[in-house]
């Protein structure tokens, strides 16, 4: 499928104005077009700025120095403006034998923004598969949707990640090894800052970005209906994962109590559209709670509202959060709600079950680093990008 340009900025792109010791603009923020439309601008021939583009992105440059096939005075115009100076990286622990590492950035007046990279598909039968290395990203500092099995959530919502601070994430662990996968699935609601995860998805698909395929990235949501609509439309066959948490719309209320008036068939028929928009089938997110959701007759009334939907459940332990009183359900319990869908028709597979010493699920790391009153325990990193 030819992927689309992203709408254009304004063609007048121009350098932000500095005063004084303000810091200068993030280059990443930039659209593709608008980073187009500033070099010409400039007076730049049409393809500076895929060679700008290619440095900063698949090349990992963090300074325009790097960039050694540009002119010397671009390269200083570009500096005097711009930046791709990474965050620095606060902690980074380990687990799985290496397999996961959890990153924490510090994006600056106190704000702590997770990411996790797994060697492997953590939504894969058996999770491994040679060569694969999956990002997984967030898209805000904190998150409002208030779901309460959530570390994120007992957060609430600081802001909004910029583009480049979602890139920024990737870009880490490019420059380390070459990224195959990135799944929008870390702190906050993708769809809630919507400009911001279209952009960066944008520099991660664009040929001249990091040149990923758009079935390689993953978008996850609470369900956020008029937002899915407009995914629906931008003409890119990513993965969606949409969380239920439930088989009736009274738990599922009680579960994200931001829910409002969205209903589970409602959520059914964005996820009906999507796919015939896009050809891809959708997946729903089912945090199994101990005692909560995880009954096998919840699972039969479950399947009873999919069936039909092509659809593809993905079944994710708890994995707890101090001070909120849930708990995982044990193996067996797992295994037998997964049965219930299954002979119903249903394909569920179960979420692989790793990085629980590193606190890997969203929220911990920055949660308990709040707590400790800094980045606690790990391998902390000393400069920028660590």
């Amino acid at each position: 499928m030819t992927i689309p340009p992203a709408p254009s900025g304004p063609s007048s792109a121009q350098a932000p104005p500095r005063g004084g010791d303000a810091a200068p603009a993030a280059l990443l923020d930039l659209s593709p077009g608008e980073l187009s439309d500033l070099l010409r601008g400039w007076g730049e021939p049409e393809y500076r700025a895929e060679q700008v583009a290619r440095w900063a992105l698949r090349g990992g440059a963090t300074d325009f120095s790097e960039m050694t096939d540009l002119p010397q005075g671009l390269r200083d115009r570009l500096g005097g403006s711009y930046s791709l100076a990474p965050p620095r990286v606060a902690l980074e622990t380990e687990a799985d034998g290496g397999e996961t590492s959890k990153l924490l950035f510090d994006l600056g007046s106190g704000g702590m923004v997770e990411a996790v990279r797994m060697a492997y598909d953590p939504d894969a039968a058996g999770g491994a598969r040679a060569g694969r290395t999956t990002v997984c990203v967030s898209t805000q500092l904190g998150c409002a949707m208030a779901c309460v099995f959530c570390a994120t959530g007992l957060q609430g919502l600081a802001r909004n990640l910029r583009p480049a601070e979602i890139l920024a994430q990737v870009l880490h662990v490019h420059r380390e090894r070459r990224v195959s996968n990135v799944v929008f699935m870390g702190m906050g609601e993708p769809l809630a800052n919507y400009r911001s995860t279209m952009r960066a998805i944008r520099w991660m698909v664009a040929p001249e970005g990091l040149g990923l395929s758009p079935r390689a990235v993953t978008i996850s949501t609470v369900g956020l209906t008029g937002p899915l609509a407009r995914l629906a439309e931008e003409g890119l066959p990513l993965g969606l994962a949409i969380s239920l948490h439930a088989p009736d719309d009274e738990l599922r209320r009680r579960l994200v109590p931001t829910a409002g008036r969205v209903t589970i068939d409602g959520l059914i028929q964005a996820a009906r559209r999507y796919r015939e928009r896009t050809g891809r089938r959708v997946s729903f997110a089912y945090a199994l709670l101990e005692g909560v959701n995880d009954d096998p007759e919840q699972a039969r009334r479950l399947a009873g509202r999919l069936r039909g939907e092509r659809a593809h459940v993905n079944l994710i332990p708890y994995n707890p959060v101090a001070g909120l009183g849930l708990r995982r359900p044990r193996r067996g319990r797992v295994r037998a709600f997964q049965r219930e869908l299954q002979s119903a028709g249903i394909a569920a597979t179960v979420r692989v079950e790793r990085g629980a010493q590193i606190a890997a699920a969203c929220g911990q790391l920055r949660t308990d680093a709040a707590r400790d009153g800094g980045p606690g325990k790990g391998r902390p990193a000393g400069g920028p990008g660590g």
